[in-house]
């Protein structure tokens, strides 16, 4: 049950900013994210050693992804392919729309459920499989939240609490590395055994070891130099781990 912010501006300098917060059992092994994959050397995303895949990263050519489970599909299962497969599948491509157009074509029944956001400075849209079919959608202009539910779907109790928090706060500046109105509401949490319902909080902790196990912050400049695109990491909980900028090399 992670969280995905995205916010898009075409016209802005920085058309695309993204924040997520990981929701994980603790322990469950990981690596931040870095260059992991010598076949894709041109992906940065963080790196799953249970299953070898990814939850978020971006590519060379300016593509951003990012993988969330849907309600009441928690985990692996067996004879399931990895959902942290899709986000390296979505990084092989140059464009969000060509990798859109190729995960749709994928068998559903491979995975479980899942919502995928594929994004670069043009375009946006999220997957969503519900076991049946993979269907895309655009996300529009604007600031807008993925959970385990549909993009901006206020059924969710986390989107209900923290969508209108997050359109009023304020917008950050990548240019200057101020993001202070959004992780400030990133580490906003709560601790308590909420069983398998999702959480009115960005942060969460449980008493069985599931909780927030770290943050991250992407911004994609336009036009789309490298060298330029901002990458943030808190290896940890947001209210007591710091974000620092990833190296570009």
């Amino acid at each position: 049950m992670c969280t995905l912010i995205i916010l898009r501006r075409p016209t802005d300098p920085w058309p695309l900013l993204l924040a997520a917060n990981r929701d994980e059992m603790a322990g469950r092994p990981w690596k931040p994210p870095a260059r992991h994959w010598p076949d894709r050397p041109d992906v940065v995303a963080g790196l799953d050693e249970l299953a070898g895949g990814s939850w978020l990263g971006v590519n060379d050519e300016g593509v951003a992804a990012g993988i969330l489970n849907r309600v009441g599909s928690l985990g692996p299962q067996a004879g399931k392919r990895s959902r942290g497969e899709l986000v390296l599948e979505a990084l092989d491509h140059a464009e969000a729309k060509e990798a859109a157009k190729a995960l749709a074509a994928l068998n559903p029944a491979a995975y479980r459920p899942f919502n995928l956001m594929i994004a670069d400075v043009r375009d946006a849209f999220w997957l969503r499989n519900d076991g049946q079919r993979i269907e895309v959608f655009l996300v529009p202009e604007g600031l807008h939240m993925l959970t385990a539910h549909d993009l901006d779907d206020r059924t969710s109790p986390r989107i209900q609490a923290f969508l209108p928090r997050l359109q009023a706060a304020p917008v950050p500046d990548p240019q200057k590395s101020d993001w202070s109105g959004w992780t400030s509401l990133l580490a906003t949490g709560q601790g308590g055994d909420n069983g398998a319902r999702e959480d009115p909080a960005l942060l969460i902790r449980r008493p069985n070891g599931f909780g927030t196990v770290s943050s991250a912050l992407i911004a994609l400049p336009q036009p789309y130099p490298r060298q330029a695109r901002r990458f943030l990491f808190a290896p940890g909980p947001p209210d007591l781990t710091a974000f620092t900028e990833l190296a570009q090399n």
